[in-house]
């Protein structure tokens, strides 16, 4: 591997790519340290050591690190990623965008250009309840955003803090979009792997006081990370022939050509992190909107905000299991999104293509949705499991080392490894393989041997 990476930095090219890359997630790990104007950096700093509020932690870790900052990236990519998944979700159900996915790259760039106008108010909506929430807290009678508000004197501060977070938003896009076009590997991505590495140390931390818990954490870490990369690179492959084709050339010769044989691969966990993203944005949602609404003088409506904001404590055993269902049911949803966008039984016709003992067409698609199903249903398992695992590893170290290690355990560290690994595990292995494909292309020993 370090011979590979020696051999990446020999070629001009490739090592600049790799440069510019590393280049770009500097600079978006250095504005993420620039302060937004109105924020009590004592108050914020004080709110986040007391490491009580899971609700804040989740946001916290969404965002790479930057909500404990209240910086101009104080929202990540999260706004985009979200914006995604919402047109991913669109392009089978809206005419319009199915059509323009089966354009080509001018179709692409049409679908990207929808997204980040998509971004832009979903980037204003977060930025608003996050700037509410952090404003009802207070730690020793001060507020992190004192000057918060829509009315009067508050409304101008308030104001520059919702645009600041959203120009941080589409900041980081942008340098994510740079180092997809002239980088090496998916920029957004990239962003996302470099906010959770950037937290490691602080989670190493937590859990430095105590040995025993340190060695448990890191063993199921590299459990983790094992399971990761076995489920993520495994796959069904089905066996495709090509039949043979007669080809006419000059001098009245005849030849055949084709009839070769290959495999269409099919993911185990085709979607890869999406669904359980996608799953803990949903259940944020309840018990951010019901936040607003603990303290209202009305006795009823307090009485309801408390009760969803208990039902979707991230703490509660409902929650956990609503995210387990949750994860496998928009893994098969969106797995079930992107099968059909690749319209792989047509394609295989189209190039004369067939599964032996499968006729062409709609034969071959049932076939195909009957073997994604079921191998979906081990990458939808995988993906609920690691959702829960916090809760499960929590639970365990609750009983066998006392409250406060579960705590620490539970919401906190254990989300980077669970959720977090699985990002950071998934964009070392895409960025390996592009590296590995650049290096191919240069009769390079790549990373895998």
């Amino acid at each position: 591997m370090l011979e590979a990476v020696r051999n990446a930095f020999r070629l001009p090219d490739l090592r600049q790519k790799l440069l510019i890359t590393f280049g770009l997630l500097t600079l978006y790990r250095l504005a993420a340290n620039i302060p937004l104007p109105g924020v009590d950096q004592d108050a914020l700093a004080a709110l986040f050591a007391q490491n009580d509020n899971i609700l804040l932690n989740l946001l916290n870790f969404f965002s790479g690190g930057g909500l404990s900052r209240m910086g101009v990236m104080a929202l990540g990519v999260y706004p985009y990623i979200t914006a995604s998944i919402i047109l991913q979700l669109l392009i089978p159900i809206i005419p319009a965008l199915e059509a323009l996915s089966k354009e080509g790259e001018q179709g692409r760039s049409r679908l990207n250009q929808y997204t980040l106008w998509l971004t832009i108010p979903l980037a204003v909506l977060q930025a608003i309840a996050q700037g509410t929430l952090l404003s009802a807290q207070a730690t020793g009678g001060a507020s992190v955003l004192p000057s918060w508000g829509f009315t009067g004197g508050d409304f101008l501060p308030t104001l520059t803090l919702i645009i600041g977070m959203t120009a941080g938003t589409m900041l980081g896009v942008f340098l994510g979009q740079l180092i997809t076009e002239q980088g090496v590997g998916n920029g957004v991505s990239l962003i996302i792997f470099a906010g959770i590495v950037a937290s490691v140390p602080t989670q190493l931390q937590l859990l430095s006081n105590n040995v025993a818990m340190l060695v448990i954490f890191a063993i199921i870490t590299v459990l983790t990370v094992i399971l990761i990369v076995w489920i993520q690179e495994g796959q069904r492959r089905i066996p495709v022939q090509y039949g043979k084709r007669v080809r006419t050339m000059r001098g009245n010769r005849m030849m055949m050509v084709g009839g070769q044989s290959t495999y269409v691969p099919l993911r185990v966990n085709t979607a890869g992190m999406i669904p359980l993203i996608f799953a803990q944005s949903l259940l944020i949602l309840p018990s951010t909107l019901a936040s607003y609404f603990v303290a209202s003088s009305v006795t009823w409506v307090s009485a309801i905000a408390n009760a969803i904001y208990t039902f979707f404590n991230p703490n509660a055993w409902a929650y956990w299991l609503f995210y387990f269902l949750l994860t496998v049911i928009f893994t098969y949803f969106y797995t079930d999104v992107l099968f059909r966008q690749q319209n792989l039984a047509d394609t295989l016709q189209k190039q004369g293509g067939f599964i032996p003992g499968i006729r062409p067409g709609p034969r071959t698609e049932s076939y195909l949705n009957g073997v994604l199903q079921r191998i979906t249903l081990v990458g939808a398992l995988f993906l609920g499991f690691i959702a829960v695992l916090p809760f499960v590893v929590g639970t365990l170290a609750d009983t066998i080392f006392g409250s406060s290690l579960g705590q620490i355990t539970g919401y906190n560290s254990l989300i980077i490894s669970s959720s977090g690994l699985l990002i950071v595990v998934g964009v070392v292995l895409d960025t390996m393989k592009q590296i590995e494909a650049q290096l191919t292309m240069r009769n390079y020993e790549g990373f895998i041997r």
